[in-house]
């Protein structure tokens, strides 16, 4: 049931439309440059497959259940970034003292915003923004000493919980290194979350105060304070909003500004803090889980400081010139993570939205610049979603070119393609042709790293090669305090997912039931545990599930079940090739890895999104796809379909034809006869975190879209 899709350059090479003869004398012009270039670079340079075909981690011994290290790590994991900075708060210190007057936080300045009537008589809010506006170490580390003390003067008190319910932005950060200061316990939220899942959360960690924004506050807190009974206070970061009548007698709102004033104001009178032990819980961070409610994480201080650890080895060159984009939910263990190894390194740290990160995105107004133009970051993160919606577009745009430009950059990728395979670099291509697609993410990235659900090879080859830089897919889940593995930067294989960092260690355990052993050959197989400091402390207040996910071993360290299925390549890189939840098993005793058959079915330029559906009682696999509006638009118009979007979604016939696309693409990703949609659902509406029927990094919440299309369901498995 191995997933692995063939990442071949020749599998995955764009086509083209030249005359055979002038495609001849082009390709004699392409060897004879190759050449040229090649004679100075191997004899100057280390290539880059030379470096990717090395050892990166090995088994500590010769047992099939050995786990693996990094080679870096062999004779012992690394847990601490710095010489004594046991806790968040030393650390930020450490990184205040040595980069003091540095710019570390950037924000925006909002200079209009006004409304714009769509063709269709929707209203989008636009915005222009001027430059980035920064806080130095000290600014930050300044404010957050004056809000944690704030917090104290409002009767927050160490190792009690406090909620943040935010917007990734400079005042989350500064929040956040306030509660780490003070030690008080960090309870994160997703923006996203609906309302049954935030009052679960806040009533579950009993908590008195929580941080926000004026827009969260009236648009989601505003319907549910009534049902936690505990709120005191709520602390807006924006300014305060306007008051209504509705609110709960004994909840006050305050501002961050009036807080930091009361903090600021107390600590001249020498107040004292309790500070934080490597063992204390710096984060309760509730999981957006793809079942049931959110479960709250419990991550200690030692848990995240070993995680960064293990993440800033495996990012070369890190320092002061570097310059970070914060856009995902800091929510997020990726973000959070990504963002304190930033910190800890004396990077800047701009932030964005999605809605406002690239020239074209939603809310910039046209002719004016998103925030990757403005801030031109060299470190960025996204999740395999979003970077799946930049090839989907650029490809569009190279469909709409000219013949001679789109033949232009299709001889420029497949000629890169293959010179990466052999671990080259192609430095005209890079200037001339893919330039332009460069600059869409501001010109100046050096790494994208990827985390939070597997990314397809074709997307993972598309950003290496468009945007001239390496492509680090990371593995990490938030019970391991975002910590697994990340692939090395020389590394341009695709479909792997990187070796152990140095901070933890990984094994692979049998599983009979789907048919994965470690003994397996060519390569071992199994589910993947991971072991080490940065394993998190369990689930808060769920005895029973921590149990099941966590265990100690004989000497101590602590263990985490993944629940995912992985393999190791001879040189100890990990590959995701399954996952026990995803494995359903059919009527006639067949299994399906339903992960497998949407891996093999979403690159597809017709599908933005799709889940595989199946169950025991039943002999085939079905599915729910949200189709490209503008590729069906174009397949109904060949086929002589007309209607609005919804009636072309609700049409049998589209589904049919849809359904044929779908099979071929199966047939050619070497899907199995059983594994291959039977019939599909076409949905008009996207799958958003704010549907509730994708978590906050896209991954599908299974059990919200079997809920929502029970009906489809029952009508594609014949019953009335």
């Amino acid at each position: 049931m191995n997933n692995h899709v063939s990442s071949k350059p020749s599998t995955m090479k764009l086509k083209h439309t030249i005359n055979p003869i002038l495609l001849y004398f082009i390709h004699f012009i392409i060897s004879l440059y190759t050449i040229l270039t090649y004679i100075p670079f191997y004899f100057f340079s280390e290539s880059r497959k030379e470096k990717s075909n090395k050892i990166k981690a090995k088994p500590v011994n010769s047992k099939p259940e050995s786990a693996y290290r990094s080679v870096n790590s062999l004779d012992g994991l690394a847990s601490v970034l710095y010489p004594g900075c046991d806790t968040l708060d030393k650390v930020f210190m450490y990184a205040k003292n040595k980069f003091k007057n540095k710019r570390l936080l950037g924000t925006r300045e909002i200079l209009n915003e006004e409304d714009e009537v769509q063709p269709n008589g929707k209203i989008f809010k636009k915005v222009i923004l001027g430059q980035y506006n920064w806080l130095s170490y000290e600014d930050v580390f300044v404010r957050a000493f004056n809000f944690g003390n704030g917090l104290q003067m409002l009767g927050q008190k160490p190792k009690t919980n406090i909620a943040i319910f935010c917007e990734t932005r400079a005042e989350w950060m500064i929040a956040a290194q306030a509660c780490f200061m003070y030690n008080f316990q960090l309870v994160t939220l997703y923006a996203t979350l609906g309302g049954p899942a935030i009052v679960h959360g806040l009533n579950e960690t009993e908590v008195t105060n929580i941080i926000t924004s004026k827009e969260l506050l009236q648009t989601k807190l505003k319907d549910i304070v009534s049902s936690v009974p505990r709120l005191r206070h709520i602390i807006t970061v924006d300014g305060k909003p306007p008051a209504w009548s509705e609110f709960p007698k004994g909840v006050i709102v305050h501002t961050m500004a009036a807080v930091q004033a009361l903090g600021a104001k107390a600590s001249t009178e020498n107040q004292t803090h309790s500070k934080p032990l490597p063992s204390d819980v710096a984060v309760i961070m509730y999981t957006s889980g793809s079942t049931g409610l959110p479960k709250g994480v419990m991550v200690s201080h030692s848990n995240i400081i070993a995680g960064i650890t293990g993440m800033a080895e495996r990012i070369p060159g890190l320092g002061e010139e570097d310059v970070y984009i914060g856009y995902l939910p800091l929510a997020h263990v990726l973000e959070l993570s990504a963002e304190l190894v930033c910190l800890s390194h004396g990077c800047r740290i701009g932030y964005s939205s999605p809605q406002t990160l690239a020239d074209q995105s939603s809310k910039i107004k046209k002719g004016s610049k998103g925030d990757t133009s403005v801030l031109k970051p060299t470190l960025m993160a996204a999740v395999p979603e979003i970077m799946d919606r930049i090839y989907k577009n650029v490809m569009n745009k190279v469909n709409e070119m000219s013949s001679f430009q789109r033949n232009l950059f299709i001889l420029a990728y497949n000629y890169k393609m293959e010179q990466i395979s052999k671990g080259c670099s192609t430095p005209l291509c890079d200037s001339f042709v893919f330039r332009k697609v460069r600059s869409l993410l501001g010109g100046n990235i050096r790494i994208l790293l990827c985390g939070g659900a597997p990314l397809s090879a074709t997307t993972q080859r598309f950003m290496n090669i468009c945007f001239c830089c390496p492509v680090g897919q990371g593995y990490g889940l938030t019970e391991s305090a975002g910590a697994g593995t990340i692939t090395e930067v020389w590394d341009y294989n695709t479909g792997r997912v990187g070796a152990p960092l140095v901070c933890c260690e990984i094994k692979l355990k049998n599983w009979e039931e789907g048919g994965y052993f470690n003994t397996d050959k060519p390569h071992p197989r199994g589910e993947i545990l991971i072991g080490g400091e940065n394993v998190t402390m369990g689930y808060y207040k769920n005895e029973a599930k921590t149990k099941a996910d966590f265990f100690e071993d004989e000497n101590g360290q602590r263990w985490l079940c993944t629940g995912d299925i992985g393999e190791f390549d001879p040189d100890g890189c990990l590959k995701i090739i399954d996952r026990k939840k995803d494995l359903v098993k059919l009527q006639a005793g067949e299994y399906v890895s339903l992960g497998k058959v949407e891996a093999a079915l979403k690159n597809l330029p017709l599908i933005d999104n799709i889940c595989a559906y199946a169950n025991s009682y039943h002999s085939y696999v079905i599915g729910f796809v949200v189709p490209n509006q503008k590729e069906l638009t174009e397949l109904a118009r060949k086929k002589g379909l007309k209607g609005t979007w919804e009636e072309l979604c609700n049409s049998c016939e589209m589904e049919n034809e849809v359904l044929k696309i779908l099979s071929e693409a199966a047939i050619s990703a070497s899907l199995e006869k059983f594994e291959i949609p039977v019939k599909i659902r076409l949905s008009p509406e996207p799958w958003t975190p704010e549907t509730g029927l994708v978590t906050d990094a896209f991954k599908l919440k299974r059990k919200e879209l079997k809920t929502h299309y029970q009906a489809d369901i029952e009508r594609m498995y014949g019953r009335k």
